[in-house]
């Protein structure tokens, strides 16, 4: 899946890891906040945030192999991203039950370790891979 994602990496984010642990999938990755995703009020915009925490949401939550899309997704923006800043996003499934999954990542500026983020994902496995 990831060697596919153009959205991905057209924003820069960078694969730190992937796995499985229990039978539940676990991801962590990295982004520099570019200049394009600063928003009017020179802070980082909340669309840029969401997206990051969503890729690595979809990276532990196809972890273990199924095809697993995003059936819903909140987040609660805890502080601003800033030009230059670098954020790392740590994803952990928490559940599986049936073919749904809950999967919260969380989204901190790498230099100081501040959150900007808390994301839950719900996820839906469709079939295998082919």
């Amino acid at each position: 899946m990831w060697e596919s994602d153009a959205a991905s990496r057209a924003l820069g984010i960078e694969l730190l890891d992937v796995g499985v642990t229990d039978g539940l999938g676990h991801a962590r990755t990295r982004m520099t906040v570019t200049d394009t995703q600063v928003n009017g009020h020179d802070i980082q915009h909340g669309g840029y945030l969401f997206t990051f925490a969503d890729s690595t949401f979809a990276l532990a939550c196809n972890a273990g192999g199924s095809l697993t899309v995003a059936s819903g997704a909140e987040i609660n923006f805890v502080a601003a991203g800033r030009l230059g800043d670098v954020l790392v996003a740590e994803a952990t499934e928490r559940t599986r039950y049936g073919r749904n999954g809950i999967t919260d990542v969380t989204v901190c500026r790498e230099a100081d370790g501040a959150v900007l983020a808390e994301f839950r994902g719900r996820s839906r496995a469709i079939g295998a891979r082919s």
